[in-house]
């Protein structure tokens, strides 16, 4: 079983993204950190980062590890420290707003009753990522996959996406014909979408049916909660993540209209700064959503 030594300079390298900004946190020399991680990685079998110029990025067998033994980890640490485990400070963090209010927030409200102050901000990922990389958040869920050098990420969940409609649209069609020829069986229903670019709805109807969805758009509304309210309400049909349409999928308010072989996914991210200085709230965080992301399963 590897020590703790190990585990704890794994996480230091797992977080902040360097050897270099390891042994910065650990007030240890590069080459210590070096050795620690080949010995624990000697003892796993296999390895758990790849160098690149950037830093080190994780294998998947370390985004395993670190989000089985992160929390386990911190708490004897704590628990060793004289500090005691009491947290404070303030996490900054970026995601949707659905997703921190049907999801994040009892994670976020468990950091604030430990004395953490939290400030959460809402927009797209590419702003939210943005603001990572300049140092105005800790912490961003993201819906696409990070490509800014300053910024590591790792897979955190994934979320399903469902096209939905109401009752009263969903007796409107024909079932053998949205079996054989979907696109144009749905042809007659209007829309209602995020954005005007269609983008969920648009990915939806590539991936299931090949091809944009010819459909007039009634309604534009940029939260999907009100989505799933308009589409409740009779203004059209439309393509949402699993854990916002699901109440009004249990009650019968909205039918699911196409059942895919293979649900339809997106990967979100857990992403922070590379190298950016240690913040304790920041860690706890992070595990913490991993943890919560394995009871989930996806959204």
């Amino acid at each position: 079983m590897p020590s703790l030594d190990l585990l704890v300079t794994f996480l230091e390298i797992y977080r902040a993204g360097s050897l270099s900004a390891a042994a910065q946190r650990l007030k240890v020399t590069q080459p210590a950190v070096s050795g620690q991680i080949a010995r624990l990685e000697e003892q796993i079998g296999e390895p758990l980062f790849v160098r690149t110029p950037q830093g080190v990025t994780p294998t998947q067998r370390a985004v395993v590890l670190a989000s089985h033994v992160g929390a386990h980890v911190d708490g004897l640490r704590a628990a060793l420290s004289a500090d005691g485990p009491a947290l404070g400070g303030t996490v900054r963090v970026g995601a949707a707003a659905e997703l921190t209010a049907l999801r994040l927030a009892p994670v976020l409200a468990d950091l604030a009753r430990r004395g953490v102050r939290v400030h959460a901000t809402h927009g797209l990922a590419g702003d939210l990522l943005s603001a990572l990389a300049e140092d105005r958040l800790d912490l961003v869920v993201s819906a696409v996959r990070p490509t800014q050098a300053a910024v590591l990420a790792e897979p955190f969940i994934d979320e399903e996406f469902v096209l939905i409609a109401p009752p009263s649209l969903a007796h409107t069609i024909d079932s053998g014909r949205l079996a054989a020829e979907p696109v144009a069986a749905l042809a007659h229903l209007p829309l209602v979408a995020y954005d005007a670019q269609l983008s969920i709805v648009r990915r939806y109807w590539r991936s299931e049916f090949g091809r944009r969805p010819p459909n007039r758009v009634m309604m534009v509304v940029a939260d999907l909660r009100a989505i799933l309210e308009a589409v409740v309400a009779g203004a059209g049909i439309s393509v949402l993540p699993r854990y916002v349409a699901a109440p009004s999928l249990r009650s019968g308010s909205a039918v699911e209209l196409h059942r895919p072989e293979a649900a339809p996914l997106n990967t979100l991210y857990l992403a922070v700064r590379r190298g950016a200085p240690a913040n304790r709230a920041v860690t706890v965080l992070r595990d913490h959503l991993q943890q919560a992301a394995r009871d989930w399963g996806s959204l």
